[in-house]
């Protein structure tokens, strides 16, 4: 069943067309995620997720990472999965830590309070495992 949450606006949907044709050519940038995660929010890294682009972002006025996974193809209805969470040992993502399903434009924003701490992150886009960044360069 396909997610409508995501649906929400015109400007919203066009942003994110927008978005994922930036993602798509190469040249993504903090446009491409930051209408999604809100104002403050500034990329502090990027991963390609194979038919997507997964996005870090952090608002160090609120001590907030953010994490939105953007489809190359806006308008198709594809698997997105986004996700985030306070760096531990575990090997299971719990429900809150990410957003995924079949959606047209991207998943998330998974959100986390990670002043002082270290993150884990990922994203997949398409019928693909998840690509998955560990805790080591991200510790704010």
């Amino acid at each position: 069943m396909l997610n409508t949450k995501r649906l929400g606006s015109a400007a919203t949907v066009l942003g994110l067309t927008v978005a994922g044709t930036i993602a798509a050519t190469g040249t993504a940038s903090a446009v491409s995620c930051n209408g999604a995660c809100g104002s403050g929010y500034g990329v502090i890294d990027s991963m390609d997720t194979y038919d997507g682009h997964t996005f870090l972002t952090y608002n160090s006025s609120t001590g907030y990472n953010c994490v939105v996974t953007v489809s190359d193809f806006p308008g198709t209805s594809m698997y997105l999965d986004a996700r985030l969470r306070l760096s531990r040992n575990d090997t299971v993502w719990k429900s809150n830590e990410m957003d995924a399903g079949i959606y047209k434009y991207y998943a998330g924003p998974v959100y986390v309070s990670a002043r002082n701490s270290c993150v884990d992150w990922g994203g997949e886009a398409g019928a693909h495992s998840h690509v998955q960044v560990d805790y080591d360069d991200h510790c704010g």
